[in-house]
């Protein structure tokens, strides 16, 4: 059977938000929903402490973290917190 689906670089967005943060802490809030994403998104939405819409959390800020944050990164945002 041939192959009908091949993965491009050139598919996808063009351009992320740049990752300026690396120090203190973060706030994240869910402004989509995780219903109809897949069960890692909403899994990955859970571990980050985010239950519902509109849910707002603060982390500190780490590489594991952004690495979840970059997951779900079209169901959030993020700002730094000002201390």
């Amino acid at each position: 059977m041939p192959r009908t689906f091949v993965w491009h670089r050139s598919r996808g967005p063009k351009t992320t938000a740049p990752n300026t943060l690396t120090k203190g802490k973060v706030l994240i809030r869910q402004v989509k929903s995780g219903l109809g994403q897949t069960a890692r998104m909403r899994a990955n939405l859970e571990a980050l402490g985010l239950r519902h819409h509109q849910s707002e959390v603060t982390h500190q800020d780490s590489p594991s973290l952004r690495g979840m944050i970059k997951r779900v990164r079209h169901l959030v945002t993020v700002t730094k917190v000002k201390e």
